[in-house]
C-alpha cells in the first residue's frame, strides 16, 4: 500500500535492481559510492533487488545489513523473498521437477561438461538453489582472473549458447528455461521463474511505476525478462557506474 511509503517523494514509485554486475562488479562487492546513492535514492523512492544468487552470497556482495538497505530484497527471482525485512513464503525448484526428473537433468549436464574441451575446468560445474540449478562449464572454483579469461572465450567460442540450445533440444517438454547471465554460467528454472517471478509480490502494493535496471538485458540475458516486461520501465545497464549515473539523471540526485 502506498501509505505505508508516505515517507518517500513519490511513494507509488520503485526502483528494482539486478546485482550482479548492476549493483556490483561481477562477483564483487557494492562499493561507498553505489551505498550512498541508494541511501538518497531511497529518500526518492521505495528500492528493492532481484538476483538468481542465494541470500547468502547477495549479503557477501551488498553486506550483511541488506535487508535494512533495501525495501525489497528477492534472492533466487524472488522464490526467497524479504519485505521490509519480514522474510515472504517461498518456493523450491525440487517439489516443481521432482527427483526423478531433476537426476535425468543433472545427469545430462555432467555428461556434456565431460566432454567439453575447454583451456581450464575447475570445480563446482552444477550449483544447487532452491529456484533453480546454476551450470558452469567451467566451474564456479575458479578464480577471477580465470573467470575473466573464460568470459572471453566463451564470447569467442558460444560454449554456454551452445550448451543451452543441447538442453532445449533434449528437454523440449520440460517447462524449462536457461537463462545465461554472469560470466562464467547460467540458469535453469521452471517458466515463469525468471525474474519477473518477484512482480507477484509487488501486486497489491499500489505501485504506479516500476524501474528495473539489468546488465543482461539481451534477449537470453538473466535481465530480459523483466527488463521487457509490460508491468516495467527498463533500463540496460554496462556497469554499476552506469547504474549510478542513470539513477542520478533519472531522480536528480
Amino acid at each position: 500500500m502506498a501509505s505505508e511509503w508516505s515517507n518517500r517523494e513519490f511513494p507509488s514509485t520503485i526502483c528494482l535492481f539486478d546485482v550482479d554486475g548492476t549493483l556490483t562488479p561481477a562477483r564483487g562487492v557494492i562499493t561507498d559510492s553505489m551505498k550512498k546513492t541508494l541511501e538518497e535514492l531511497r529518500k526518492k523512492c521505495v528500492i528493492g533487488f532481484v538476483g538468481g544468487s542465494d541470500f547468502v552470497k547477495q549479503k557477501e556482495q551488498l553486506g550483511d545489513n541488506a535487508v535494512d538497505m533495501f525495501d525489497f530484497c528477492f534472492s533466487e527471482n524472488g522464490l526467497t523473498a524479504f519485505r521490509k525485512g519480514v522474510e515472504l513464503p517461498s518456493n523450491s525448484f525440487l517439489k516443481f521437477l521432482g527427483e526423478e526428473r531433476y537426476a535425468k537433468l543433472v545427469n545430462f549436464c555432467l555428461r556434456y561438461i565431460a566432454d567439453l574441451e575447454l583451456p581450464q575446468k575447475r570445480g563446482t560445474f552444477i550449483e544447487f538453489r532452491q529456484g533453480m540449478i546454476n551450470v558452469s562449464p567451467i566451474g564456479r572454483n575458479c578464480s577471477r582472473e580465470e573467470r575473466n579469461r573464460y568470459e572471453q572465450f566463451d564470447l569467442e567460442h558460444k560454449i554456454r549458447e551452445k550448451f543451452v540450445l543441447a538442453l532445449k533440444k533434449e528437454f523440449p517438454d520440460s517447462g524449462l528455461k536457461f537463462s545465461i547471465g554472469g560470466q562464467i554460467s547460467f540458469d535453469v528454472f521452471p517458466e515463469g521463474w525468471d525474474k519477473t517471478y518477484c512482480l507477484r509480490y509487488l501486486e497489491g502494493e499500489d505501485f504506479s511505476t516500476i524501474h528495473f535496471f539489468g546488465d543482461k538485458a539481451f534477449e537470453g540475458g538473466n535481465d530480459w525478462e523483466i527488463y521487457s516486461h509490460d508491468a516495467t520501465i527498463g533500463h540496460s545497464v554496462k556497469n554499476p557506474l552506469e547504474t549510478e549515473a542513470v539513477i542520478k539523471d533519472l531522480f536528480h540526485l
